[in-house]
């Protein structure tokens, strides 16, 4: 008699009958339901938004889109099932997954991202809901997509709670699925990293997919990894602090990611611009709008960027540089700026990224058996390192037009 685990393989291995060619995992196979899923207008519109935004005036080959990505998550996450059944089959242990429960999984990995809107992830200091939202309403709300859901057997509800940890769930099974998608060795950034490092032409974010995969298991209700795999988090955390470092915070791909921000942020607070307004649009509309906003636009689209006058470690910075964290304090104190200089307040933009975090959460089974913490294991990522990490990537940037120098803007800086 098969397993349960075993049989679950089975169903999922046999309902994988379509096929997409995928330029970095090669044949991804699905379900013809999902590539149902993956046909409706509003998932297709990831197709029509670059995954980097800007990111290819830096390096011109980073054009892979939101889409490829979402594709790219769905075939990782088949990877992390398939993996950790083959766990449950060898050491005969029982299993918390169901048929429909994978299935769920699946379909919200290939539709995590379709409450992305062009810079989205650039722009989360702005008043806008949260991507992860806007994913829940078009899963429980767009007409098309919910019949394609309905139709593959399974609850737009709970695809919906997968994605937006906000959305009630009741469910051990969805919970586990949640901690899948947007844990420390998530299927988002296992495909992100390796996707954006081979598009740009670098190798700073290439991860040994196959053999994370292959060690992780489910313990005490958990989803875990092997102690024999532990350098692979290190791996990982090491390569999104390179990826940041020299992709995602470089200072040009700053520099229009700031320009972007300042502009909307000033349309919407003038009421231009309706934050519903964004987020149904591709590259193309966003691109469209813009130009009736502000001139930063056709600025950041002819690759026209400002260059970056002053740069400090914010987290080593002077008081004012602190005072400007927040939105409202920051918009006063460019203004300031700008009137000093005498120039209008678009010619100046002060960057300063979000904090990030070079912590892991992961369980960790060990070879006795019990189940420990990354952070309690792990020698080289301590919450030290992680600090220093941060520091060394958040700047305090003052990015201008051309027309104002360096020593123009000292020239304030001191007054």
């Amino acid at each position: 008699m098969q397993s349960k685990a075993n049989t679950l393989l089975a169903s999922l291995l046999s309902s994988q009958r379509e096929s997409i060619r995928d330029p970095l995992w090669k044949d991804i196979h699905l379900s013809a339901q999902m590539k149902r899923v993956l046909s409706v207008p509003c998932v297709q519109k990831l197709g029509r938004i670059k995954q980097l935004g800007p990111t290819f005036h830096l390096y011109p080959g980073a054009v892979h889109t939101r889409l490829d990505h979402s594709l790219g998550v769905y075939y990782v996450s088949s990877q992390i099932l398939i993996g950790l059944l083959k766990q449950a089959t060898g050491s005969h242990a029982d299993t918390p997954f169901t048929e429909e429960g994978m299935n769920t999984f699946l379909c919200a990995s290939l539709l995590h991202d379709i409450g992305h809107f062009p810079y989205a992830h650039s722009l989360k200091e702005l008043p806008l809901k949260s991507h992860e939202e806007i994913a829940g309403d078009l899963i429980e709300g767009d007409e098309q997509l919910r019949a394609a859901i309905l139709e593959a057997g399974l609850d737009p509800a709970k695809v919906a709670a997968i994605i937006d940890e906000n959305r009630a769930n009741q469910e051990e099974e969805i919970g586990l699925y949640r901690s899948l998608l947007s844990g420390a060795l998530d299927p988002d950034k296992l495909d992100y990293l390796n996707r954006d490092a081979f598009f740009c032409g670098v190798p700073y974010g290439m991860q040994d997919v196959s053999y994370i995969t292959d060690k992780l298991v489910v313990a005490e209700r958990h989803i875990a990894l092997l102690e024999q795999a532990l350098p692979s988090v290190e791996h990982l955390l090491f390569s999104k602090y390179l990826m940041y470092r020299n992709v995602y915070w470089h200072k040009t791909t700053r520099s229009a990611t700031a320009m972007i921000k300042k502009a909307l942020l000033l349309a919407l607070s003038e009421k231009r611009l309706n934050a519903e307004q964004l987020y149904t649009l591709d590259d193309e509309q966003f691109s469209l709008l813009g130009k009736d906003i502000s001139p930063l636009f056709s600025l950041v689209r002819d690759n026209q960027l400002y260059p970056c006058r002053y740069e400090k470690p914010f987290e080593r910075g002077s008081a004012w540089e602190r005072g400007a964290l927040g939105l409202a304090e920051r918009t006063r104190f460019e203004q300031e700026l700008a009137d000093r200089l005498g120039v209008p307040s678009h010619h100046l933009v002060i960057d300063i990224p979000e904090p990030i975090s070079f912590e892991s959460d992961i369980p960790i089974l060990t070879e006795d058996g019990s189940v420990s913490s990354f952070a309690l294991l792990d020698q080289i990522f301590s919450h030290d390192i992680g600090r220093v990490f941060t520091k060394s990537l958040r700047k305090f940037r003052i990015f201008t037009h051309p027309s104002i120098t360096t020593k123009d803007l000292e020239r304030v800086l001191e007054s």
